[in-house]
């Protein structure tokens, strides 16, 4: 579903690359799981497969179109959630979700049977006609994610999207998107918590650097490491212990 060949990312005035010849291939209805440390690339690798930064140099498919040459196709295939809330608060859940699936190109009726499908599978049924800005950061975090998919992408990218809601909304969230990955949709998935990686996603590339170090399904990975417990601990292994603060 997604192939990315000898990529390279250097921003303007930067010393070195915040991508360097990654190449790599994530496969059709897959979860996978871009992990790092920070200032690794993860964002910056998510932002071009996205459509929202472009590369140095190098190329990538989603399937099997080079974005180079049909960047509007893939971006009616692709679907974006972001870690900070793309929602407009002064406007109710309901509100905001026919506007963002309008912009989709969904019609006024089959739109309204989806905003209120989906917010009904996300315990939300209760809150359609609330303004978002009264809502806690796990409702947010719902109608954020809803927002991503109302137009059914075959590739959804994700950035932290369980970051600081409660436990109730985390696995309604995760719930959520393992159906939707068993109904078809490839998924993306960036987080720094490591121990919902290893149970959500099916296969993940570790990168530090601009580069991978590391990939394969997390079983597999804890397995390689004799001392790793869990993929928490094969994340230390390979990156270190030391601290990755940027600004």
């Amino acid at each position: 579903m997604i192939r990315v060949e000898n990529l390279y990312k250097k921003y303007k005035n930067s010393v070195d690359f915040s991508i360097e010849n990654l190449s790599l291939t994530i496969d059709d209805k897959e979860i996978f799981g871009i992990l790092g440390p920070n200032g690794a690339g993860k964002t910056t690798l998510i932002s071009i497969l996205c459509g929202l930064l472009k590369p140095t140099t190098g190329k990538f498919f989603i399937d099997d179109l080079d974005f180079s040459k049909y960047p509007k196709d893939i971006k009616q295939m692709i679907g974006v959630v972001p870690q900070e809330y793309a929602l407009y608060p002064t406007l109710t859940a309901k509100e905001n979700l026919m506007y963002f699936g309008s912009m989709y190109g969904l019609k006024s009726q089959e739109l309204k049977k989806k905003v209120e499908e989906n917010l009904t599978i996300l315990g939300l049924e209760n809150f359609i006609n609330k303004r978002v800005e009264t809502f806690s950061g796990g409702m947010k975090r719902r109608v954020n994610l809803i927002a991503g998919i109302m137009h059914q992408p075959k590739v959804l990218f994700l950035d932290e999207p369980t970051v600081g809601v409660d436990v109730q909304s985390k696995k309604t969230i995760i719930e959520f998107l393992k159906k939707l990955n068993q109904q078809g949709t490839t998924i993306v998935y960036t987080s720094h918590h490591l121990l919902e990686a290893q149970d959500f996603c099916t296969k993940i590339a570790i990168i530090d650097q601009g580069k991978i170090i590391k990939e394969g399904e997390p079983k597999q990975l804890i397995s390689k490491f004799s001392n790793a417990k869990d993929l928490e601990d094969v994340f230390i292994e390979l990156t270190g212990k030391a601290l990755r603060d940027v600004v």
